[in-house]
């Protein structure tokens, strides 16, 4: 999906507030897809994000995560983590569907299909620059931190 338009979309956040990629353009979005809340591999990505968040923003980077719970279940874990990104809801994994992020998993033996965890780098004039997948929710912060650096550093040169 690299180099390609990235697909629009208007949901709700945890808050209730209204949330669309439109709103975010002038300035890069990191939209992180993730499989549910308070899992442990889950949450240590949603601290990783919070422990670099003042760096996104001074990277021109807003962060919107993505899963299909409730807005009650992401309440309370933004709540849980001192989260202060916006988590969206996807409940009909519409968003998930268009960004190609659902997928055959397995679990203890059973397969299903869920959402992947992957992640996508959204310029400022909406394009897909990255595409993460199979990502290690432990360093993922920090390597899409460093990517974003790493552009903004080559693209003032």
């Amino acid at each position: 999906m690299e180099n390609t338009r990235a697909p629009s979309f208007t949901t709700t956040d945890h808050t209730g507030k209204e949330q669309s990629l439109e709103q975010y353009k002038g300035q890069y979005v990191l939209l992180y897809f993730y499989p549910k809340d308070m899992t442990p591999g889950c949450t240590i990505e949603a601290q990783g994000f919070q422990d670099v968040y003042k760096s996104f923003v001074l990277s021109n980077t807003q962060i919107l995560a993505v899963s299909k719970d409730s807005q009650d279940s992401h309440e309370k874990f933004c709540a849980n983590n001192g989260l202060e990104f916006p988590i969206l809801m996807d409940t009909n994994t519409t968003i998930a569907q268009d960004y190609g992020v659902i997928k055959e998993k397995s679990m203890f033996g059973k397969k299903y299909m869920g959402i992947a965890r992957e992640s996508f780098l959204i310029d400022k004039k909406g394009m897909i620059v990255k595409h993460w997948e199979k990502v290690n929710p432990l360093s993922h912060p920090k390597e899409v931190l460093d990517y974003i650096t790493n552009e903004i550093e080559n693209n003032l040169r």
